[in-house]
């Protein structure tokens, strides 16, 4: 029997928003963005009529309070999972790809070459972070098989373990773009995975700043 997994971003926080964003790891912890409030609310409506049987999330605010968003039509309390975390981003947490571009040169190209191996300075690597994002969704998978799961985590978090069911290879990971709240469906049957839907976002047009 086939097991369905959900694998949701967050949704928006006020740095998601910001022009250029700016970037969130681990170091910091803020809440969602009063749009991210809304873009979490159309997703539960939007996932309120199908089946639910459990619910995990990154520690983070932003992945609880999205989770805890979701699981309430469904009467599911979130499990906390610290291996979902964010990708630590190091030295460059809160600044925009301009910044580091011009205060850490040689470490931004190395890291746009090969993300999978020059990671964030002073940070994770996209390989680290695929090693144990494919942990836990391993072991999530194989826990509840036949069901029906969510997972609310994070942009690196989610892109890379896609990535690699994708068979592009974390070190490939940016090619995979999502949008927060954006909806992934990956399906387990019989020992195989494979990516059923990529970011699906159109349950939330409309909902804007």
């Amino acid at each position: 029997m086939a097991t369905t997994l959900y694998l949701i971003r967050h949704a928006a926080t006020p740095a998601n928003l910001m022009k250029p964003a700016k970037l969130q790891g681990r170091r910091t912890d803020p809440s969602l963005a009063p749009v991210g409030l809304r873009q979490a609310e159309a997703t539960r409506d939007f996932l309120a009529v199908r089946p639910m049987d459990v619910i995990y999330t990154s520690p983070l605010r932003r992945a609880t309070q999205t989770a805890n968003i979701l699981a309430k039509p469904h009467g599911l309390t979130p499990i906390t999972v610290d291996l979902l975390t964010e990708c630590d981003v190091g030295k460059w947490e809160g600044k925009s790809w301009e910044d580091i571009r011009e205060e850490n040169p040689a470490e931004y190209a190395k890291y746009h070459a090969d993300p999978a191996k020059n990671g964030y300075l002073g940070g994770e690597n996209f390989a680290q972070v695929y090693e144990r994002a494919t942990e836990a969704m391993d072991e999530i998978l194989r826990k509840h098989e036949g069901l029906t799961v969510v997972v609310v985590s994070h942009h690196i978090v989610n892109r890379t373990y896609l990535a690699g069911v994708l068979g592009l290879g974390p070190a490939k990971a940016r090619a995979v773009s999502l949008d927060n709240c954006g909806i992934s469906v990956v399906s387990r049957d019989q020992g195989k995975t494979t990516v059923v839907t990529l970011n699906a976002a159109f349950h939330l047009q409309g909902v804007t700043a």
